[in-house]
């Protein structure tokens, strides 16, 4: 069972009575009557205990949907989330406001889930960074948890706060009944407690979101769709199949369906595909095998599925902490429907398939 959005202890809620109040004496003071005089103590009583509200955006930074009555100012907080077939299903994905599919050993991926709008309960299994992790969560300016890897630094460097069980963070848990390692658990309301006064703030919005479904890119300049055949390796090709009854993409390892732990199917109002270069480093992890690393930066091709269409698109990325841009061929910025995102990082090498 998960939290509603906004019921995390310890995080600011939007208030409007301050700035009211602030209004109500400026119109005072420059109305006809005169400004009500204020003593030294009048104003330290006045004013102690009183902080002003950060100001709430109308829509979730993530999935540019609305914000509601039950709105908080908190950080991005990203996740790495195993996807080893001994890991399935997963808890905690059908939450997360963006999710990324990255190449790691082996030709296995590994997903980046990045929450804001949602406080799951639980997540995992949760395993170890990698060396483009820094490129996928600097722009959300926020938090990164994990378990172990080499690449720590890198993600300091970037200007994320790192949550790492061999750290010491708390919220990490061994999961009864699983085995190791797939048995690393998280719960995020804990992570986000523990957020410092840097890492405090909403994300910036990214991508670009339409204000309505009906407005998003490939609804209007897109050419209908019903499955999206992503290969990423040879043991790894994801499938999307437009759902019309749910307005959303259907996720499949292949043939074999893709559910949450919660028995929820996982699903995407909006799927992004890039067309990326993936480079073996000379690191190795700990069964002798290179360690692949995604150069998220530059510009490539890309797809973006929304509504039961696609359409082609170039994405640019300038460096580690600026955001993703999708574009159309002309320059033109590409709008997802607002809702939750997963990005497909696909090698130059492979190809999809829409059909």
């Amino acid at each position: 069972m998960s939290l509603p959005p906004g019921r995390v202890p310890g995080l600011v809620r939007h208030s409007g009575w301050v700035l009211l109040a602030a209004a109500s004496l400026a119109l005072t003071a420059c109305g006809g009557g005169a400004a009500p005089t204020v003593t030294a103590s009048d104003d330290i009583t006045a004013t102690k205990g009183v902080v002003p509200d950060p100001q709430l955006p109308e829509t979730w930074p993530l999935t540019g949907l609305p914000v509601g009555d039950d709105g908080v100012v908190r950080p991005a907080l990203a996740v790495k989330i195993e996807n080893d077939r001994a890991a399935r299903p997963q808890t905690g994905l059908e939450q997360a406001d963006v999710v990324w599919e990255e190449m790691v050993e082996g030709g296995l991926t590994r997903f980046v889930a990045v929450y804001h709008s949602q406080v799951p309960e639980e997540v995992g299994p949760i395993r170890s960074n990698r060396p483009m992790d820094a490129r996928i969560v600097g722009p959300t300016e926020g938090l990164v948890a994990f378990s172990g890897g080499q690449y720590t630094q890198l993600l300091r460097d970037a200007g994320l706060q790192v949550l790492s069980e061999d750290g010491g963070t708390p919220g990490f848990f061994r999961k009864s009944g699983i085995g190791i390692p797939h048995n690393v658990y998280g719960r995020p309301s804990v992570w986000w407690e523990v957020a410092d006064e840097s890492h405090a703030a909403n994300p910036p919005e990214q991508p670009a979101f339409a204000r309505t479904a009906d407005r998003a890119s490939a609804v209007t300049a897109g050419t209908p769709a019903a499955t999206v055949e992503v290969t990423i390796s040879n043991v790894s090709k994801p499938t999307w199949a437009w759902d019309a009854a749910s307005g959303t993409w259907l996720r499949s390892e292949g043939a074999t369906a893709s559910s949450s732990r919660a028995g929820v199917r996982l699903a995407a109002t909006n799927v992004v595909v890039l067309s990326v270069e993936v480079v073996l480093t000379e690191d190795r992890d700990p069964a002798g095998a290179r360690v692949p690393d995604t150069k998220l930066e530059g510009s490539g091709e890309a797809l973006v599925a929304t509504g039961g269409q696609t359409v082609a698109a170039v994405w640019t990325k300038a460096s580690t902490t600026d955001p993703l841009v999708l574009t159309t061929a002309d320059g033109a910025t590409i709008m997802l429907a607002p809702g939750n995102t997963w990005v497909e990082l696909m090698p130059s090498e492979r190809s999809w398939a829409v059909s």
